[in-house]
């Protein structure tokens, strides 16, 4: 990188003491990672182990039905389920957001990842019961028949794919191409195009079953891997008491006169900061992180389509009690690593000097989001290099797979089937898999990164969540009001969504308008910007929110009791025949409908044949439908006296620990 010439010759230097870390790393930065025989023979194992799970997966799957398609079949059971709430969050953006934000600022990013098991027990328990007795697959579907109309069905698809575009696939795409970039030095967009090919293959191929599955296996080896660079990285830095040594001082050489912004947070260490002072006010922790958490682990499509492929409801409690345990570990083998990053290269992932960050990582704002691939680059050994690439393919390709085929039960069901409500089931089929939006999406995701890039001061983490709390905090009340209060009505919802969508879209506009100033320069921002931490304004938004539907509600006439059996908390478990509303939207259900008149399969051309076996659309549907009787399961909120108590007890007990390690890092 030529840095040594380029901090003498771009700008002026305030010389700093001679980092610490020097005393006790023998590691050379700016080193780069060139692939031995055993690396590529690793990432090769690994994309074979892949794709024979894909197939596997794909082969044994239902797919001829919608159903089977796009809900597994409600086949699932809970530990596939558990481990595909972990990878398909824990994707790229993830690694490097975590990591990053870490470096920057310490372990309080953690207390996101913890505040997962709580909302995860929210989902087993409250939410997952609800849409089971409500017999819906989308979360836009289960609005409409809450409220009926039309409106909050479409609005809800549309914003749920706007989200995944800003928070989800630009973010993955961009976290996936800076490691290639740093680590390998690769070309970035076909590095990036091969792995969108590989994971729309399987994707299109086995459809839920085939991303739960992969899943599965790919949670496997993210958790290996990771915890393999993690011993590596704290072996280097002396141990978590090494650590506690070396971060205060991992102060870049090239500084900025007259800032403190050089330095490591003195609060690095603590998760519960200052409410006002404090880079993640212990407050916004609590209480407006849950805000968001509400959003995207009991009411996102991504994350609730998984729990709706449970066999049981048993099966659905525990995954998310699984999943809320696997919650648990990135705080010690991402964000530690991260702040370890720190402490060894503090020159690189530590720079502050905007000309020194655009010579180390091509972004003048900061280079915390390097923290992660740097210590692949520097740290793993030959064959473990391998391993690592691998984890950073696995979490990129899960969390992709999972947002494609979430995105694509949007659009099926809840957008073309509205255009087509007579559709039948073989078209909604060819649909789901060919879906040219699908790039779309991806083309504004591309053109996106670079205001990904700039934001939150380079911190990938902090826009993702700054993001989500402008947009999510509405969609959040919805769901609450929808399932504990019975009086709220579809007036209501419709305007406390508008409104709420516009005050968080002013508030976004003004984040990219006034940007965090570099460092040494003043903040002229606004006091919304300045003083109102994003969680801070996640809770103000969800209050306004709340107070919108329940006035607009009040003043309009209630939707008649006989409309909302088994669609709220107080209802879930009734019996009585439910009328839907006049003015819903309630389509033929994909899963149940007929399908096509299939063409006699002798006079089918052999290419054909293997295209339509390939897809998963060969055969008689017909043959392939769940019985009547399976369809009385698929609303069942039934469970076996044995594992509830077993789910309620492991349920208890992940509690248990969570609050343990909040107060022991507290």
């Amino acid at each position: 990188m030529s840095l040594l010439c380029s901090r003498i010759s771009s700008h002026i230097i305030l010389p700093a003491a001679s980092s610490p870390t020097a005393m006790f790393t023998t590691v050379t930065p700016g080193a780069s990672l060139s692939l031995e025989a055993a690396d590529i023979a690793v990432v090769v194992i690994y994309f074979i182990f892949v794709m024979v799970v894909g197939i596997w997966s794909s082969v044994r799957a239902n797919r001829n039905t919608v159903g089977g398609y796009f809900l597994a079949g409600r086949s699932m059971s809970w530990w596939p389920i558990g481990a595909s709430l972990m990878s398909s969050n824990v994707g790229s953006g993830l690694f490097i957001g975590l990591a990053g934000t870490g470096a920057a600022g310490g372990i309080a990013v953690g207390g996101f990842e913890w505040n997962a098991a709580w909302v995860l027990v929210a989902l087993g328990w409250v939410f997952v019961p609800v849409y089971i007795s409500a017999g819906v697959v989308t979360m836009p579907e289960y609005l409409a028949k809450r409220f009926g109309g039309q409106r909050i069905r479409i609005y809800m698809s549309v914003l749920s794919l706007i989200l995944y575009i800003f928070t989800k696939i630009s973010t993955d795409i961009f976290s996936g191409a800076l490691f290639i970039q740093v680590s390998l030095g690769w070309d970035l967009y076909l590095s990036t195009g091969i792995l969108l090919l590989v994971t729309a293959a399987y994707t299109v191929a086995g459809g839920l079953t085939a991303v739960i599955y992969t899943d599965a296996f790919q949670t496997v080896i993210m958790v290996v891997g990771a915890f393999t660079l993690m011993f590596i990285a704290f072996s280097k830095v002396g141990w978590y008491e090494g650590l506690l040594d070396h971060y205060p001082s991992a102060i870049p050489s090239v500084t900025v006169a007259n800032t403190t912004c050089h330095l490591p947070r003195s609060d690095a260490f603590r998760l519960l900061r200052d409410p006002v002072t404090g880079d993640l006010p212990w407050p916004g922790l609590v209480f407006g992180l849950t805000v968001l958490a509400t959003w995207v682990w009991c009411a996102d499509q991504v994350i609730v389509q998984r729990s709706l492929s449970a066999r049981s409801l048993s099966h659905a409690k525990a995954g998310s009690v699984l999943g809320g345990y696997l919650k648990l570990l990135p705080m010690f083998f991402i964000v530690m690593p991260g702040m370890i990053s720190r402490a060894l290269f503090p020159d690189e992932v530590g720079c502050v000097d905007p000309a020194v960050c655009q010579s180390v990582c091509g972004a003048s704002v900061g280079c915390s989001n390097i923290a992660y691939p740097k210590l692949v680059v520097e740290l793993m050994p030959v064959g473990l290099r391998g391993l690592m690439l691998a984890v950073m393919l696995a979490a990129l390709m899960s969390s992709l797979t999972s947002i494609f085929n979430s995105s694509s039960t949007l659009f099926t069901l809840d957008l073309y089937h509205r255009a087509r409500p007579r559709a039948t089931e073989r078209e909604l089929m060819l649909v789901g898999r060919y879906m040219v939006f699908i790039l779309v999406l991806v083309c504004i995701s591309l053109l996106w990164i670079p205001v990904i890039q700039t934001a939150n001061s380079g911190q990938l983490f902090d826009y993702i969540q700054s993001v989500t709390s402008f947009l999510a905090p509405p969609i959040t009340a919805v769901f609450l009001m929808a399932i504990f209060w019975p009086r709220a009505n579809e007036q209501g919802a419709f305007w406390g969504l508008m409104i709420g969508l516009v005050v968080g879209l002013v508030r976004m506009v003004l984040e990219f308008v006034y940007t965090v100033p570099a460092c040494g320069q003043p903040d002229t921002r606004p006091a919304v910007l300045a003083d109102v931490h994003y969680l801070y304004f996640a809770l103000i938004l969800l209050t306004l929110t709340c107070l919108i539907i329940a006035a607009v509600s009040l003043a309009t006439p209630p939707i008649p009791k006989e409309s909302l059996y088994r669609l709220t908390w107080w209802s879930r478990h009734s019996q009585e025949p439910r009328i839907d509303l006049p003015d819903a939207w309630i389509a033929s259900d994909p899963v149940t409908s007929d399908p096509s008149p299939e063409p006699d399969a002798s006079l089918q051309s052999w290419w054909r044949k293997t295209a339509l076996w390939l897809c998963g659309l060969s055969g008689s549907s017909s043959a392939s439908r769940s019985p009547a009787g399976q369809e009385i399961k698929l609303t069942s909120l039934q469970e076996e006296p044995l594992w509830r108590i077993v789910c309620n007890i492991n349920a208890m007990l992940l509690l248990v620990v969570n609050v343990f390690l909040w107060g022991y890092f507290s």
